[in-house]
């Protein structure tokens, strides 16, 4: 454990109390509301014999007896698993170990509901992908019908992926008088080396490999049950578990289907047996994840170079929880946030090579030895975050936390703070006449990060690959995929057009992307303005571009603008994009009513209307009413 903790840094603590008080009232709503909650009854007591005889008719006689008697804890286990899909296939076997834990504490878990969990992977560049984004939503709703049977004391939530974690964050905080924890899968052992992933996919790109090349490769990538072992969005959703406190210490990274994996599920079940009001030590989510547990988030983010998705996610996830974050309080952070990890796309090892450099527990020493994240805050381990320095080992069958190592074993992989990979940290947002948006440069090369050339207009993914295969691309270019955002078509990742525009890059030319749309978490060395706010479809400027236009894309400034006087840009009319291609097939016509109420980037994407935003604003309103 770390000694003694020291100060915290000053930009950390501003930015901590410029969100406290700028949520103050909304935070004020929300913990009222939990409390209420925690007041009418978090558990089966409150239910009638009819409703309770319901509600463990298909128990077996131990679990009913348990149930009947009111004085044990009960757990409800929300999934996504499914066995099409690598990262959740192992979670089939986590509600079995989980009744046997609770079982042996004289409690019982129930598997209260599953959730939809698509991947991106499968859906990247076809029509699916564009439901992707707003599964978020859906996994929160289906968590909450889940959990609407109020037979639970504490939740199980049992996810890794891209928008699954997020989306069951989201409903954990809108039952957060319940105790939750998180339970990580765990990535697959490792594969075929990102560099030569990356060469393969490039040479495809050039018509240099064939297709049976290309699966082949991919294959070998991506082989066996478990995450992806990049550094993309799931896992940057485990790191940021752990670091909020959700997790046990050093459980994100533990490889499925192994001993440890299996005891570190059976001990997050007896944990959180311990963690509710029958278990004795009652730690709600509401009273564990505040302000302080969201930078503590953002900052684990930004040190280790995590995934740009995450600049809409947490603030839907903040927001969920009573708190409001903006992508100004990321660029704030970043300024201070040393890069401390570099795992493909930002290098070429994989996340089991950041285990085996000293993992999280190196990284929890690293942050909090300089003040850069809260260590004083509540988890579900019973201890503030000082503890998390520490690993799991099996010591005769029985699980163990010893102190991690003190120093990386890998400086290619993950260093300390006296010797980052850079002085800040991998995002920031871009600010300009074109809107703002976010660019992740930790994987960006520094003579990259400026990019000033004529753009090129596009309104389909698909229309960018066939300017490239036709040499319309083969010059200085930034590439405009506009009419991308939530509104319009779910906002897509664009993942797709990394290879093309990687190809140009090495043919010496500079390339830079600008789009209301997405890029996946494994986004690479292409300078990318993605989630530019507000959307084309939603007044945006982008719908203002025409092709030729010079734009100057400067990571480095912070600054992204199209080089026009302001009087003619401002006289300029917006382009209006036919997309009734994009609304329908694929289940995507069961989506209208999200695409219409779908929120900003910048304010997280979302189609939940802001919480308690909505009902401040009716308070504030009758309060000006009655002055008036």
């Amino acid at each position: 454990m770390v000694s003694a903790t020291p100060a915290l840094n000053d930009t950390v603590a501003a930015v901590t109390r410029r969100i406290r008080e700028r949520s103050a009232e909304r935070r004020a709503l929300y913990e009222s509301r939990m409390a209420d909650q925690h007041r009418r009854g978090v558990h089966r007591g409150e239910l009638s014999c009819g409703n309770l005889a319901h509600g463990f008719a298909a128990c077996g006689a131990e679990d009913k007896n348990a149930l009947k008697l009111m004085n044990s804890a009960n757990l409800g286990i929300i999934s996504s698993y499914n066995d099409m899909l690598s990262a959740h296939q192992p979670l089939e076997a986590f509600p079995a170990t989980i009744k046997a834990a609770a079982r042996k504490m004289g409690s019982t878990a129930q598997f209260a509901g599953g959730v939809p969990a698509m991947c991106d992977g499968v859906t990247q560049g076809q029509p699916g992908m564009e439901l992707s984004l707003f599964s978020r939503d859906v996994i929160a709703m289906a968590t909450a019908v889940g959990l609407s049977h109020n037979m639970f004391d504490a939740a199980l939530y049992l996810g890794v992926c891209d928008k699954i974690v997020p989306g069951l964050f989201i409903a954990a905080a809108r039952f957060g008088h319940l105790p939750a924890t998180f339970v990580p899968a765990g990535p697959m052992p490792s594969g075929l080396p990102n560099k030569e992933k990356a060469r393969i996919r490039q040479l495809f790109a050039e018509g240099k490999a064939s297709r049976e090349d290309l699966l082949e490769a991919e294959s070998r990538s991506y082989h066996s049950p478990g995450t992806c072992t990049f550094y993309g969005t799931a896992n940057s959703n485990q790191l940021m578990m752990e670091m909020m406190g959700l997790h046990l210490p050093g459980t994100s990274f533990v490889n499925p289907s192994t001993e440890m994996r299996e005891a570190l599920t059976a001990f997050a079940t007896e944990q959180t047996i311990r963690n509710t009001e029958p278990g004795g030590d009652y730690r709600p989510f509401y009273q564990q994840i505040d302000e302080r547990a969201i930078v503590n988030a953002i900052v684990g983010l930004l040190a280790s170079g995590g995934s740009t998705n995450h600049t809409m996610h947490l603030v839907a996830m903040a927001a969920a929880a009573g708190l409001t974050i903006t992508w100004d309080d990321f660029t704030e952070l970043s300024a201070v946030t040393p890069s401390l990890m570099q795992v493909y796309p930002n290098g070429q090892a994989d996340i089991n090579h950041f285990q085996a450099a000293g993992g999280m527990a190196l990284l929890f020493r690293e942050l909090i030895q300089a003040g850069l994240i809260h260590a004083d805050i509540l988890t579900v381990f019973g201890t503030d975050l000082t503890a998390y320095t520490r690993e799991p080992f099996l010591e005769d069958g029985k699980l163990v936390w010893r102190e991690g190592p003190t120093e990386s074993l890998d400086t290619e992989v993950l260093r300390g703070v006296a010797d980052p990979f850079a002085p800040t940290g991998g995002l920031t947002v871009l600010d300009g006449n074109l809107g703002r948006g976010v660019i992740k440069v930790s994987a960006v090369k520094p003579e990259h990060r400026v990019v000033e050339a004529p753009v090129k207009l596009f309104e389909d993914q698909n229309e960018l690959q066939a300017a490239f295969e036709a040499g319309e691309l083969d010059r200085d270019v930034i590439a405009v995929v506009r009419f991308q955002g939530p509104k319009a078509n779910g906002m897509p990742e664009l993942h797709k057009l990394t290879p093309y525009l990687g190809v140009l890059q090495d043919r010496g030319y500079q390339v830079a992307l600008v789009t209301d749309g997405r890029m996946s978490g494994a986004s690479g060395k292409v300078p990318a303005a993605i989630h530019m706010s507000p959307e084309a479809l939603d007044g945006g400027p982008l719908a203002k571009l025409r092709d030729g236009d010079i734009v100057r894309l400067d990571a480095d400034a912070g600054r992204l603008e199209v080089k026009i006087d302001a009087h003619t840009w401002a006289d300029r009319e917006k382009h209006v994009a036919e997309l009734d291609h994009y609304h329908v097939g694929l289940g995507r016509e069961l989506f209208g009513g999200f695409r219409h109420l779908a929120m900003r980037g910048e304010e997280g994407a979302g189609v939940f209307g802001g919480f308690e935003a909505d009902d401040l604003a009716r308070q504030e309103g009758l309060i000006h009413d009655l002055d008036a």
